[in-house]
């Protein structure tokens, strides 16, 4: 054993790791970085994974939830369908029917899906029950989980409708279901006497198949439970797999561009520890002789270089695992809001995984340098520390000396291949720096027309409305009540309800205003979708409302009755496709409606369809969308409007750009964030192979200034070394930068339950792409600004003295 044994050793890595205080802070930020991203995609995966699975296995859920028109279908037919060979369980019919209850307080709950069973134990969807009892006879009834609050507990009464004859509903329990078949359960006698009293019934069915894996088994299913009744009876179904996307969408929409950011990290990791190590030894050679003339094994050396990197490494993984917990928890938090059950905290196994293969990620990039090291012999490494090499890199002088260009920046030019290795390095420092820049601003670019995508209303000049919004004081005589409320939308949270203006005497007031282009109006309301369980959201247009309509990403928007566009989630969701039928039902109002179009929908678990008004004669417009014409003041138009309207119980005001959407803040955010240290690293990897460039170079700066080089002559040298760097970089790693975001937006998408129209995508422009180009040049010259400065201002006699 080696008398100078491991305090020797312990004392030349702290020695090491103290004079390289540049390299030091490369490595720690380079893994700091990797981790924190690794830490959060690790998590979110977890969180969109697991939570869901196992739910849907204890609760035996359902991989199909259909419902069958009982005038097409019996029940004893509708039974035979569980039967068909594939599947392996299934449970019903039950009785179900929509219905909208009124809280106590005389609000208007949303409408649900009310399903009768005795009980909820069965073959398939055992319903978990949180608290209370099962509902046993008429008049008691089973909320999902979701609207348990201070309003409404168990013992609270319910009616089943505004009507006056409505029946009390008291609420005996809370319960949840992971496939969703239903909003609330009750005896199957009182969904009977609820349908009884104008609500469409249906008979549920629920299903488990042998092979429910993919969509295409799942549109298979569907196929022969429609060959099985008819397609007439077979009113739509819903797939476990649309079920578990909506849940998990919320984090799992945000893993792939962390998970990018996370892989990039560790790349650069990898080049800028190999980088610090191989330059350590470059430079270090003399050291190493000498250390091996003293006694030192080739082994020590070897541990000794590894540990100098891995000592700097375990302070960036330390901080890293701190900062990914951090940036988790945001994206955590909307998790458990869509689970109810995820901790907001990392899980324990990944705070332990992710620092694991780091250090040992780490240790490998180390450890090939680290071998050149241990294998140099003694004579050669003292040798070849004394005196500089030659040789290397002369071809290029000849080159660049050619060149009408200023001596100093023709000779930094030619620099970079006096060391090919050390400015590969930097050339993939920048270029994985320029891959973040790129796919960062175009990640944030898309977010951003996302979020304009889902508020198309903002778009029109003036909004007239038929009631007052909170907050806006009305010219005397008030109306009573100082909020308002769409006519078919929720309760209003005043007790007595704000005066709504006649829509008619408001279109009125609208087309007699000079300076109206065009107008639509607009509602938004619940309905009920046959085959989806729970209300649904809907727009309901009146006229032509092309320019509030939502971005395509398949057939058209809505130009006529009898039309519905829906988004991706509705499709999947109901296996349906463009040109399918849907019954839907508003009120006491039910049409079967064409769908001729598929929108992009960002909105969540929540399915939004938009409609012609023309489909629901009762249905009217709570708001109007107006374009004014060219050359009309918007302020004043709606000025004018708006003293017509106001005494009727309306308002008008300019359109205003909505706000971003929190998760798509987040998001940006941690781009951002996640951006800046990737640039930063990126940097601080040119910054150290610059100091090495320039400290092996310092006799022959000394040289240039003794025969007349000025200090900005030396500046411009050094910044000139690494230009051509920059440039290269830059344009290798646009284009890969340009490709990433092409590859990650889709699979984002996916994650949340659509597809991407082209204007999502397509965020780059020529003069962006330019631009991001000299982002390169800029990385590095950044980079090497400080060591450019150090050596401008070095003295003569110092440089030259120096060897």
């Amino acid at each position: 054993m080696s008398p100078f044994g491991t305090g020797a050793t312990g004392r030349v890595v702290r020695s090491g790791v103290r004079r390289r205080r540049v390299q030091t802070v490369v490595i720690a930020l380079a893994t700091m970085m990797a981790v924190a991203s690794a830490v959060v995609a690790g998590s979110l995966m977890v969180a969109a994974d697991a939570p869901f699975d196992r739910a849907f296995a204890k609760q035996r859920g359902a991989h199909v939830t259909a419902h069958f028109d009982p005038a097409k279908a019996s029940a004893a037919r509708v039974a035979e369908t569980g039967k068909p060979a594939g599947v392996t369980a299934s449970a019903g019919p039950y009785p179900s029917t929509v219905f909208r209850p009124v809280d106590p307080a005389g609000f208007r709950m949303p409408t649900l899906t009310l399903v009768g069973r005795s009980g909820p134990d069965g073959d398939v969807d055992r319903v978990e029950l949180t608290s209370g009892r099962w509902a046993r006879k008429p008049g008691e009834i089973v909320l999902a989980t979701s609207f348990e609050g201070p309003g409404v507990g168990i013992g609270t009464t319910l009616r089943a409708s505004d009507a006056p004859s409505a029946p009390d509903l008291s609420v005996v329990g809370f319960a949840v279901s992971v496939s969703e078949t239903a909003d609330a359960w009750a005896a199957p006698a009182q969904v009977d006497a609820l349908a009884s009293e104008g609500g469409p019934v249906t008979r549920q069915m629920l299903y488990r198949f042998d092979s429910a894996r993919t969509k295409e088994q799942i549109r298979t299913a569907r196929k022969d439970l429609a060959a099985a009744v008819g397609p007439e009876a077979l009113l739509g179904t819903r797939s476990w797999l649309d079920t578990k996307r909506a849940a998990d969408q919320g984090a799992a929409a945000t893993v792939p561009f962390v998970t990018a950011f996370g892989v990039l990290g560790i790349a650069m990791s990898v080049i800028i520890v190999s980088s610090v190590i191989s330059g350590a030894v470059g430079t270090g050679l003399r050291r190493i002789g000498i250390l091996k003339a003293v006694g030192f094994t080739p082994r020590e050396i070897v541990r000794a270089h590894v540990a100098q990197a891995l000592v700097p490494a375990g302070a960036g993984i330390a901080l890293g695992v701190v900062l990914g917990n951090v940036l988790a928890v945001p994206l955590l938090s909307d998790t458990e809001a869509m689970y109810g059950t995820v901790s907001l905290s990392v899980a324990w196994w990944v705070d332990v995984t992710v620092p694991a293969a780091a250090l040992v990620v780490v240790g490998l990039a180390a450890l090939v340098p680290a071998l050149r090291a241990g294998r140099l012999r003694t004579v050669d490494a003292l040798a070849l520390g004394r005196s500089p090499r030659t040789g290397r890199g002369r071809w290029a002088h000849r080159v660049t000396g050619l060149l009408p260009l200023p001596r100093p920046v023709a000779y930094g030019l030619a620099a970079p291949f006096t060391h090919p290795v050390r400015s590969l390095a930097m050339l993939l420092a920048v270029a994985f720096g320029t891959v973040a820049a790129t796919f960062a601003l175009g990640l944030t670019s898309s977010l951003t027309a996302i979020g304009a995508s889902q508020d198309p209303e903002s778009r029109a000049a003036v909004t007239v409305t038929t009631t007052k919004p909170v907050g806006v004081a009305p010219p005397p005589p008030p109306p009573a009540g100082g909020g308002g409320a769409s006519p078919a939308g929720g309760g209003t949270a005043s007790p007595s309800p704000p005066k709504a203006a006649d829509p008619a005497r408001v279109r009125s007031a609208i087309t007699a205003q000079a300076g109206t282009a065009s107008y639509y109006g607009k509602t938004r309301t619940e309905v009920a979708v046959a085959g989806i369980s729970g209300s649904v959201r809907a727009s309901l247009y009146e006229g032509d409302a092309r320019s509030g309509s939502y971005e395509m990403i398949a057939g058209h928007w809505i130009t006529g009755a009898g039309q519905v566009v829906v988004p991706t989630r509705f499709l999947e969701r109901t296996s349906a496709t463009i040109g399918d039928t849907v019954r839907v039902t508003y009120g006491k109002e039910t049409a079967r409606l064409r769908i001729v179009g598929e929108s992009f929908d960002t909105s969540g678990g929540d399915l939004e369809i938009h409609a012609d008004m023309a489909a629901f004669p009762s249905a009217e417009p709570s708001t109007f969308l107006v374009e004014t014409e060219s050359g009309v003041s918007a302020d004043e138009y709606a000025r004018k409007v708006a003293s017509v309207v106001r005494p009727l119980g309306g308002d008008a005001t300019t359109g205003a750009p909505s706000g971003q959407d929190g998760v798509i803040l987040i998001m940006s955010a941690m781009a951002v964030l996640l951006t800046l240290m990737l640039v930063s690293v990126a940097g601080l990897g040119v910054l150290n192979s610059v100091v090495l460039d320039t400290r092996e170079r310092v006799h022959d700066l000394g040289v240039c200034k003794a025969v007349g080089m000025s200090p900005r002559q030396v500046m411009s040298l050094v910044l000139s070394s690494v230009t051509a760097i920059g440039v290269l970089g830059g344009l290798i790693g646009v284009p890969v930068g340009y490709v990433l975001h092409g590859l990650v937006m889709p699979v984002m998408g996916h994650a949340a339950g659509t597809r991407l129209p082209p204007p999502v995508i397509d965020v780059y422009g020529p003069g962006l792409l330019l631009l991001l180009v000299l982002g390169g040049v800029m990385i590095a010259v950044l980079g090497a600004l400080l060591p450019a400065g150090w050596a401008a201002k070095a003295r003569t006699a110092t440089a030259l003295r120096t060897e």
